[in-house]
């Protein structure tokens, strides 16, 4: 049972819409928390494939409970981040954020922790944090210049601006943009496609996206060695997929 989130699975596909509209699904240390056993349970779930994380209400997540903090609110451990995404650097599953709302924030770096970004034409993205004397750490002055670049991401990080969905898009940080009432559709749709593929080459996929930005020189990045690839190589898939495709038929993925 979760208190500040709801979960469910269906499909290899796990939801979990952050849980707490009476504050925009502002985040506080215990929901950080929560959220970061939430996203162990579907790393370590064979059957889950792929996460989509949103927002009940009227927000996606207006970042951190201030009004907890100042009220001098339990903190507690929260390894994972914001989420229990923003800190976490070993999850080859994919996540995709429905963006719903407000993106604010820590709200903001939970959804530039996921590796897609759907957004509702009601969406808004921000980090403000200087406007209340702090910065983005959980990730913000990081993972946003990664995305679309130093001068574009400077450009929202020194004003605290608010972006709308259709120049997050144009921007990079936004695959799509729908109306609000087919958001969910919408992302479940990117989803599906995701589930479509064989799930190890999904997250070798992913793994060597990830790591290719971090290595030295494109050479590197090709000749080096990756546990994830050696497991889809030596997976069941890897022999059904071709097979699949000689008889014409649609593989049976067994994530093994």
């Amino acid at each position: 049972m979760t208190e500040y989130c709801l979960v469910e699975k269906d499909n290899h596909i796990m939801t979990v819409r952050l849980n707490r509209p009476d504050r925009l699904n502002a985040l506080h240390p215990p929901a950080n928390a929560e959220l970061g056993e939430v996203f162990d349970d579907f790393a370590a779930d064979d059957d889950m494939w792929v996460a989509i994380i949103t927002g009940e209400g009227r927000g996606f997540s207006a970042g951190n409970d201030l009004r907890y903090q100042a009220e001098g609110g339990e903190r507690v451990p929260m390894p994972r981040g914001f989420g229990g995404l923003t800190s976490r650097f070993d999850l080859a599953k994919p996540v995709i954020a429905a963006v719903n709302g407000v993106a604010m924030g820590g709200g903001f770096e939970i959804a530039l922790a996921c590796d897609l970004i759907i957004a509702s034409d009601k969406a808004l993205f921000a980090l403000p944090e200087p406007k209340v004397g702090l910065a983005a750490l959980a990730g913000g002055l990081n993972r946003l210049p990664r995305q679309i670049g130093p001068k574009r991401a400077l450009g929202m990080i020194l004003t605290g601006r608010h972006v709308s969905p259709e120049e997050g898009l144009q921007l990079g940080f936004v695959n799509e943009v729908v109306p609000h009432d087919e958001l969910m559709a919408a992302t479940r749709r990117w989803a599906e496609q995701i589930t479509e593929c064989a799930p190890l080459s999904i997250r070798a996929s992913k793994d060597v996206v990830y790591a290719s930005l971090d290595s030295a020189s494109l050479e590197d990045s090709m000749t080096a060695k990756y546990d994830t690839v050696q497991a889809m190589v030596k997976s069941e898939d890897f022999i059904e997929g071709p097979k699949a495709f000689a008889e014409k038929r649609k593989p049976n993925w067994q994530g093994k």
